[in-house]
């Protein structure tokens, strides 16, 4: 399950788009006239356009990227079809259904103006309507105009530029600064395999695995790439992708347990995460002391007193040999039962 989940995610990962939607218009009334052998004088009997088609979008959880709108930007609905005599009223307008990930939100291009957040599967929105039909020329019939030879056209649908993002939608995700181990860690707790090296910013997006707990449902992980100081104001890759970090339950806060600036390390990541949303400093955050098996003894309990007096729970680990890994394992199924 949870390669297959890797695979059909990492075909392409496309966060961020612009597109435009065109709802149909409506069809155009008709003007006519009975022309039946018996019946003299005959009246109007022009049929209503019919409606315009609308455009929706509707949310699917078998989707985990919005890698078609790199193909196509353009979607419109049917027109509605005109009215014919006989009071013949026109058909309708197809629909037309745009399929976007769970987690998705539309905006409008020019206000920024959130217009739908689809969290849930099957979630569904009508981002342009389609124009109103026109009415045939029975409907201006009266006492002094039998023969009325008006009908009006069909209303225009709306129209508009949107732009769609992406956020996902996560258990559990894993923040750092680059090289703190995290691929390495997500590889460890998933199926996952995502490129590991020894250089910054070998992850370049967003990473997913599933972590199958004993008795649970799995859980889905994140690893967030690219957040370092200033990443808030759009320094590195982590502006780009803090958003995804937004709807995660449960944040994992990995550091280099090694590395003589990991309090410095965590601060500027800790910092990032409240100038982007203070709400992200509210969650669950478990520290993990990674790379423990190379780390110096007295560091590591220095480490550990700190995160004791600020409150943090933490634990040490080393993602590359395993050590911890269990033990993380049941500590996440804990806090995840606990939410």
């Amino acid at each position: 399950m949870a390669s297959n989940y890797q695979q059909k995610y990492n075909m392409a990962f496309i966060d961020q788009a612009k597109f435009f939607v065109k709802a149909g218009d409506g069809g155009n009334g008709c003007v006519s006239f009975r022309r039946e052998k018996y019946v003299p004088r005959g009246g109007p009997d022009g049929g209503d356009g019919g409606r315009g088609g609308s455009v929706t979008i509707v949310s699917s959880s078998r989707l985990h990227s919005l890698i078609d709108f790199r193909y196509r930007s353009h979607f419109k609905a049917e027109r509605g079809v005109h009215g014919k005599g006989k009071d013949m009223h026109g058909r309708k307008g197809k629909d037309c259904l745009m399929t976007v990930p769970v987690g998705s939100i539309v905006k409008d291009s020019e206000t920024g103006k959130i217009l739908a957040d689809l969290r849930d599967d099957g979630d569904n929105f009508v981002v342009a309507r389609g124009g109103k039909g026109g009415l045939g020329n029975p409907h201006f019939s009266s006492g002094t105009n039998r023969t009325p030879r008006i009908a009006t056209k069909g209303k225009e649908g709306e129209e508009k530029w949107l732009i769609i993002e992406l956020k996902l939608l996560a258990d559990i995700g894993l923040v750092g600064l680059p090289n703190a181990g995290k691929s390495t860690l997500l590889s460890k707790l998933s199926a996952a395999n995502p490129k590991i090296a020894a250089y910054p910013f070998t992850t370049l997006e967003p990473q997913l695995g599933v972590m199958n707990i004993p008795h649970a449902e799995p859980c889905i992980i994140a690893d967030i790439p690219g957040i370092i100081e200033g990443a808030h104001e759009g320094v590195g890759l982590g502006f780009s992708f803090l958003r995804h970090i937004e709807r995660t339950r449960i944040i994992l806060h990995v550091l280099d347990g090694s590395s003589e600036e990991a309090i410095n390390d965590f601060t500027v990541v800790e910092r990032e995460l409240e100038k982007y949303n203070k709400e992200l400093t509210q969650r669950s955050t478990l520290v993990l002391l990674n790379k423990s098996d190379i780390a110096d003894e007295d560091r590591l309990l220095d480490l550990q007193d700190y995160f004791a007096e600020k409150g943090f729970d933490y634990l040490l680990i080393s993602a590359l040999n395993g050590e911890g890994i269990a033990s993380l394992k049941e500590r996440l199924a804990e806090m995840l039962e606990d939410l």
